[in-house]
């Protein structure tokens, strides 16, 4: 199979605040007619939101785990979730990694962008702290309108002593005009990002 070249590009609004959430997400065709007699489908990412990097002397290290997710959540597809509770995924499109990981690496980014100081976890580090996530829901949810519906628990649990020392729940929504592969992705990176700054804020 041969590689292809991941050519990713992000709108982003110059003027705005110092912290503010990407509006589009880094889109991508991948071109996998060449390795499969499947359709070809549109890869997506997500965008870490953006923030005036300061790192202050003494500020704790933080290790962000790998968040952890039910079946349907674990891969790279985006999710749909119908008012009777039944899953299916938007077909044609997909996500440039698995969704844990893709949130993991966007999160780190998130307070990498705010001068944090931080790491994924398995990197040999000794943090003082390590963000473990849970992964709630992360798609679109059908319920009298379709939205993109971002919901992750998250725990800080001090490495020392292994008791977490907060934790909260962040949800993020937008609401959908139809449920095509873009304007799904694009809405959901727009959550995502909004939920990304919320936790970066409440972690400091």
């Amino acid at each position: 199979m041969p590689a292809f070249p991941f050519h990713a590009a992000s709108a982003r609004l110059r003027s705005a605040p110092s912290f503010r959430p990407a509006l589009a997400a880094a889109v991508v065709a991948l071109a996998l007619a060449g390795c499969s007699s499947s359709t070809p489908s549109e890869v997506y990412d997500l965008t870490a939101p953006i923030g005036a990097a300061r790192q202050s002397p003494g500020r704790s290290q933080l290790v962000v785990a790998e968040p952890t997710a039910l079946q349907p959540l674990e891969s790279d597809r985006i999710v749909v979730r119908s008012a009777d509770g039944s899953v299916s995924s938007v077909g044609g499109v997909q996500w440039s990694d698995r969704l844990p990981r893709l949130l993991q690496n966007r999160l780190v980014q998130a307070f990498e962008n705010q001068g944090r100081a931080v790491a994924r976890a398995g990197v040999g580090v000794n943090p003082d702290s390590i963000v473990q996530t849970d992964i709630r829901f992360f798609g679109v949810s059908v319920n009298g309108g379709a939205q993109a519906t971002v919901e992750l628990s998250v725990k800080i649990v001090n490495n020392a002593s292994g008791k977490i020392t907060a934790s909260r729940v962040f949800k993020g929504a937008v609401p959908l005009s139809d449920i095509s592969g873009k304007t799904a992705a694009l809405a959901l990176d727009q959550a995502a990002s909004r939920v990304f700054a919320d936790v970066v804020r409440w972690a400091r």
